[in-house]
């Protein structure tokens, strides 16, 4: 580029005009003047170099704006789900099922190894109405993690093992279980045809808040699975289909409980996207679900009308919103219908600072006797910070407000937790944290309210 510049203002002058005619008219000057003009403009014009820091700027941009045209489920549909099926909370209240604030920072494998141990104090460990009883406890997890991708292949593997052990004051099992299984598949079969699954399997102890199944109460041991498959089809540069099948399964190990609670969730969906600008997809979706309980006459099938968008404001922030009404019909005991909202709003500012906030409004099972349905309001916001080099955090905030019906009360449920991790080395940390819930009901026996505090070391390699 510089010859080339500099080439053009020597040719401007014309007192070297002339000079170069004279040269060149001198035929024993001829042969060098060809050879040196053949290798200026073989020079001149070849493209210019880019530094490796402009190449990558380059390849960024080019795949931003092809990912951005393609007529596919945005950034905020794919990772609806992880947000939808990633524990927050270990039963501990430390941070489980998604890597450790700050761990890993400084290695660059697909495969990640945590394990952490901690020591805490609960303020109310069998979640009475009153007068709860406090203890001491000892938890420890172990936390593997496995990530690969490829330009047609992305999949991820997450294992965890825990369990917490109480020291006093449990009216039954002194410890709590949590063992966690997710992994996540994205293969793209042929530039049209992309198949996905999101599997997951989890057996616990404690009440998930995040996961919006279950009692809010320790009710003992409980199985619990959500398992996603889809097929993606690009019919048109604009128009596309995403067909999707859904299987919910939860099973307590006390039978008392799993007379009114054990069941199979069944959801077949499909989308039909039109993509109305590079960011925006506009969709309207429609669903049938079936549930069928194993004990209780609570057996249902729902429709699902729904229409909504799918935008992504910039290449860190994505949104997706669905609205519309569901119409239940209950095997023993008339219908029921009402309106249906979800949305799913997601930043990610980094590798190790992103935000996810869920919501989500509908006709949901019952988690007490003799009430056939509620209405529920949900809402979570999860965060994982880097607030500087070393010192990390991560956070989650749930509320859920219930409307039973018949006999008609409610209930609201809050349920927050942070933890703060400074990273001493490059494979240890150490971390504090906090947990605290609030259950507030019109039904009698259900209310509560439990702190949990911790702290302890963490390991990950």
């Amino acid at each position: 580029m510089m010859l080339e510049i500099n080439i053009a203002r020597w040719m401007v002058s014309p007192s070297r005009q002339k000079m170069l005619l004279r040269f060149c008219c001198n035929s024993k000057n001829f042969e060098t003047v060809a050879v040196t003009f053949a290798v200026a403009v073989l020079v001149c014009s070849s493209p210019p170099r880019l530094s490796a820091a402009e190449e990558e700027v380059v390849t960024t941009s080019e795949s931003s704006t092809s990912t951005a045209t393609s007529n596919a489920p945005s950034a905020a549909t794919t990772s609806s789900s992880a947000v939808e099926t990633q524990p927050s909370t270990s039963p501990s209240g430390a941070p489980s099922g998604t890597s450790p604030s700050g761990a890993g920072l400084f290695s660059r494998s697909p495969v990640q190894l945590s394990l952490s141990v901690f020591e805490g104090y609960d303020d109310n460990v069998n979640t009475a109405p009153s007068n709860g009883k406090g203890s001491s406890y000892t938890n420890g997890s172990a936390l593997l993690t496995y990530d690969f991708g490829t330009p047609r292949l992305q999949f991820s593997l997450g294992a965890s093992a825990g369990g917490t052990y109480y020291n006093q004051h449990l009216s039954n099992q002194n410890y709590d279980i949590d063992l966690h299984g997710n992994s996540v598949l994205r293969y793209q079969a042929s530039p049209r045809l992309t198949l996905g699954a999101d599997v997951l399997v989890a057996y616990l102890t404690e009440p998930s808040f995040d996961f919006g199944v279950g009692l809010n109460t320790r009710t003992g041991n409980y199985f619990y699975t959500l398992d996603k498959f889809s097929v993606t089809y690009v019919w048109t540069e604009r128009f596309s289909t995403l067909t999707r099948y859904t299987v919910a399964a939860i099973n307590f190990d006390s039978q008392s409980v799993g007379v009114f609670q054990d069941r199979v969730e069944n959801t077949f969906g499909n989308e039909f996207r039109f993509l109305l600008v590079p960011t925006t997809t506009l969709v309207s979706e429609y669903r049938f679900g079936l549930i069928d309980y194993k004990d209780a006459p609570l057996n249902s099938t729902t429709h699902f009308i729904l229409a909504g968008l799918d935008h992504t404001f910039n290449p860190r922030l994505a949104a997706t919103i669905r609205g519309g009404a569901e119409f239940r019909s209950y095997d023993n005991d008339g219908d029921r219908n009402g309106p249906y909202f979800e949305g799913n709003v997601n930043y990610a500012l980094g590798r190790r600072t992103s935000i996810s906030w869920t919501n989500r409004y509908g006709i949901e099972e019952p988690d007490v006797t003799n009430t056939q349905s509620r209405t529920v309001f949900r809402t979570g916001l999860e965060g994982k910070l880097a607030l500087a080099p070393r010192f990390s955090t991560t956070l989650g905030v749930f509320y859920a407000h219930s409307d039973y019906h018949a006999p008609s009360s409610s209930e609201d449920d809050i349920d927050a937790s942070v933890g703060v991790r400074f990273a001493i080395t490059h494979l240890v940390g150490v971390e504090i944290g906090y947990h605290y819930t609030d259950v507030i009901s019109d039904v009698a026996g259900r209310e509560y309210d439990r702190n949990r505090v911790f702290g302890g070391l963490n390991v990950t390699f």
